[in-house]
């Protein structure tokens, strides 16, 4: 049986701290480097193109480590795992705060990824053990809670500490929330006995070697012009032979395997997993245009972008409070199906954005969005693991944080792409309307002559504008779009309370033995 079922739940409360800070200091690196990134330029010397292997290190390093997360668990049990995982990032953010050249910072960047990739998944399974199944959806409230917050928090605290001191403090500021996380997990998670398990190496290596060439393809493909790159063609290839391998090799393997095929037999994990892809390219594409509009189109400093952006995580904050202890008492389906028409609200909301707008549309769609997120993101993560044995949860955390991750790669390099070929398509469109036989155009300022050099200049930047918001409206009518088509596939998740008998007694044997 898992370990789960000796934990001592009278330090439930310190558990859950603990291991909640260790996710938020995760969840903040994932974007809380970003607007650091011009300061890093300039001090390490390094061009446009080198300075976001910052960025992208961290994630396919976190891609690659993170499947294998249950097996480390079953060999030297989840604390060991937790505790060093902790402090291998604590140490990789104090490198990072330390370097002095790009190769040390991108080096740091993929220790920080290798040992940050366990973080959230593990403590996404703590918590799903240490909590009886009528407290369960407060509890992935709180974890969901935990690991919105870097979306959301990331960037305006990183402007904040680059702003009032230097970028190097972006990474500083995990060393005391990766201390006082360790004593936490050290001192009131209880020791877990590791079980005797070999690693399927060729199994873990296709496995990894897919997902790093995916990554690498979605991050690079769109500065590099997708196909037309010699790169991008090998990373795509790469990871389709690859994945080809693992599949053949799972299939063949038997139980020998890296991948637990006993988790392909439980259809809410399965349906779940569908789910947490949509919602990473849903949310969190969503979530990476709105900054770039702000900043790059309308001229907001990065702070006050933040400001503005805020609202989206109250709201989240004020749903996932609410949705935990709706779940029992309502279809979770439903609650799902409302966070979505949410969501698909806010982005018709979004669509009607101007260049001129105020605030107030940003702030409203924001905490809409926010409600929407929360919504959804609760009871999808209760749905997944309401009907899964307890002893696949360590096994299973990581494929489903997988999963969410790739997901929102896939959504961030596909609304990139959509915006970039819009705004050219749009550009072109508006430019051609931009001629002396437009009787619309008589009216114009003197200062927007066509044809006086600086007046053709200032009209080229005026189209130019035009045409990015235009791209970035498409982009927003794309995802609500996306939104409601996703809605019919709810009908495939399976109420918890019809999961099958042997499962619900190891449930039910589990949470007596926590009691």
């Amino acid at each position: 049986m898992s370990e789960q079922h000796h934990y001592n739940v009278a330090h439930k409360g310190m558990i859950t701290l603990s291991i909640m800070l260790a996710t938020i200091m995760q969840a903040l690196d994932t974007t809380i480097a970003n607007v650091a990134l011009p300061h890093m330029q300039g001090a390490l010397q390094a061009s446009q193109d080198q300075i976001t292997w910052v960025l992208t290190s961290y994630i396919v390093a976190a891609a690659i480590a993170t499947p294998l997360t249950g097996w480390l668990c079953g060999r030297y049990g989840r604390k060991q795992v937790f505790l060093m995982a902790v402090v291998g990032f604590t140490v990789a953010s104090a490198l990072c705060g330390l370097a002095e050249s790009l190769v040390q910072i991108v080096l740091a960047r993929l220790l920080q990824g290798i040992f940050g990739a366990a973080l959230v998944p593990l403590s996404q399974a703590v918590l799903l053990d240490i909590n009886p199944r009528e407290k369960v959806g407060q509890a992935m409230a709180l974890w969901g809670a935990g690991i919105m917050v870097g979306p959301i928090m990331g960037p305006m605290l990183g402007g904040w500490l680059t702003d009032a001191y230097d970028w190097r403090w972006v990474f500083y500021i995990n060393l005391p929330v990766g201390l006082f996380a360790f004593y936490g997990i050290w001192r009131y998670l209880p020791d877990s006995r590791p079980a005797s398990s070999k690693l399927d190496l060729f199994g873990f290596a296709m496995l990894s070697l897919s997902v790093g060439f995916l990554q690498m393809f979605l991050d690079r493909g769109e500065q590099l012009d997708w196909f037309s790159s010699a790169e991008i063609c090998i990373e795509a290839v790469g990871a389709v032979v690859c994945f080809t391998y693992f599949v053949l090799h799972t299939w063949t393997a038997g139980a020998q395997s890296f991948f637990n095929r006993a988790l392909l037999l439980d259809r809410n994990f399965v349906t779940g997993l569908v789910f947490a892809f949509i919602v990473g390219v849903i949310l969190y594409a969503t979530m990476a245009l709105l900054p770039s509009l702000l900043q790059g189109l309308l001229g907001y400093p990065v702070v006050e972008t933040g400001i503005i952006t805020a609202p989206s995580g109250v709201g989240t904050m004020l749903a996932m409070m609410i949705v935990g202890r709706l779940i029992h008492r309502f279809d979770i389906r439903a609650i799902m199906a409302f966070g979505f028409a949410l969501t698909a609200f806010s982005l018709w909301q979004m669509a009607q954005m101007t260049l001129d707008m105020g605030v107030s549309l940003v702030v409203w769609s924001g905490f809409i969005r926010g409600l929407g997120i929360g919504f959804v993101f609760v009871p999808l993560s209760t749905a997944t693991f309401a009907t899964l044995a307890p002893q696949l949860r360590n096994e299973g955390t990581p494929i489903y944080s997988l999963l969410r991750n790739l997901g929102s790669s896939v959504g961030i390099s596909i609304v990139q792409t959509m915006l970039t070929q819009g705004s050219n398509r749009a550009h072109a469109n508006l430019a051609e309307a931009v001629n002396l036989s437009n009787p619309n155009l008589a009216g114009l300022p003197a200062m927007l002559d066509s044809h006086s050099a600086a007046g053709l200049a200032m009209l080229n930047n005026e189209v130019t504008r035009q045409a990015a918001m235009i791209g970035y409206l498409d982009d927003f009518h794309v995802m609500m779009w996306v939104t409601l088509l996703a809605m019919p596939l709810l009908l495939l998740i399976r109420m918890p309370g019809k999961q099958p008998a042997k499962q619900d007694d190891e449930a039910e044997l589990a949470h007596a033995v926590l009691e």
